[in-house]
């Protein structure tokens, strides 16, 4: 195999396409951290083929980034896109050590997930108005799929219509590395999208009839509506600083916690591949306990 940067990266995000599944946004992400590391050789070093990488060379693009005031998240991510494109050459036999094996990913501050509390949840779906137009019927349907499920927006917006299972109370969704997976809904949430989807029928002459969502115009619901809707609706009932689609899975997943929900159940639910990405959520729990502890317990 050519030992050319650039071809190698290329031989990799196939991999990761074809064989691994990640998805698309995924692998633009290691594409352009890739892209930056060797351009950032480049310029350093000069031209510099694989089995040439150092160590130092790596550590040297990381302290830059941090002087640029990177995140320790977001040096993380690229630290974790070079050790595993450094692994898959390894297996290539394109080099015989792995740069990274002396590298240390920076620690990361513990940021429990923040979640909207019960109460203003039931505020939002009990007795906030919405509109009795498309727009409203789509946006309080986004609320409840969202806040019901506990499914990303990438899934909730590719939501296919077949994969409403009415007599199994279920619905199916693919979701990250293209992993399908059945999620139960209740037969009110049943309801709600079977209204929606003959409310569709009736007020738009021509729409898309693959997916669920759609538009007033009919067209496939877009990241950015649905991130506006959650954002407005959401900044009616609580204060917190995010307002974005994923802190409803964050409160689908701590209310479902803070109920007693079993922890490996929760994982299925929300499609985690690892137990470890889901114990976040029992962090949260502790905190509410503590809470409870502090202001009933006499000696506390």
């Amino acid at each position: 195999m050519s030992q050319s940067p650039v071809q190698n990266i290329d031989h990799f995000l196939n991999y990761l396409t074809y064989q691994k599944r990640y998805s698309p946004h995924t692998v633009i992400s290691y594409k352009n951290d890739l892209n930056a590391f060797f351009a950032f050789v480049g310029q350093q070093f000069g031209e510099t083929i694989l089995p040439d990488i150092k160590t130092t060379f790596i550590r040297s693009w990381l302290a830059e980034l941090k002087q640029q005031g990177m995140a320790a998240k977001s040096i993380n991510r690229k630290i974790s896109a070079l050790k595993s494109f450094f692994k898959y050459q390894l297996r290539q036999q394109t080099i015989t050590i792995s740069p990274m094996t002396a590298i240390i990913s920076p620690k990361m501050s513990k940021r429990l997930p923040q979640f909207v509390e019960k109460k203003d949840m039931a505020t939002l779906l009990d007795h906030v108005e919405f509109p009795d137009t498309w727009e409203g019927k789509t946006d309080r349907l986004i609320v409840q799929l969202f806040y019901n499920t506990g499914m990303r927006q990438a899934e909730l917006v590719n939501l296919e219509e077949i994969n409403i299972y009415t007599g199994k109370g279920s619905i199916k969704v693919l979701g990250k590395g293209n992993k399908e997976r059945i999620i139960p809904v209740s037969n009110q949430l049943l309801k709600h999208m079977q209204d929606y989807m003959a409310d569709k029928k009736k007020s738009i002459n021509s729409y898309d009839k693959t997916f669920l969502l759609v538009t007033a115009a009919g067209k496939k619901l877009y990241p950015r509506y649905v991130y506006n809707s959650v954002h407005k609706y959401l900044g009616l009932v609580t204060t917190i600083e995010k307002k974005s689609p994923h802190v409803l899975r964050h409160s689908f997943a701590t209310h479902l916690m803070n109920s007693g929900a079993d922890l490996n159940a929760v994982k299925e639910l929300l499609g985690h591949s690892s137990l470890a990405a889901t114990q976040i959520y029992t962090h949260n729990t502790i905190e509410k306990l503590k809470d409870i502890h502090k202001k009933a317990h006499p000696k506390a």
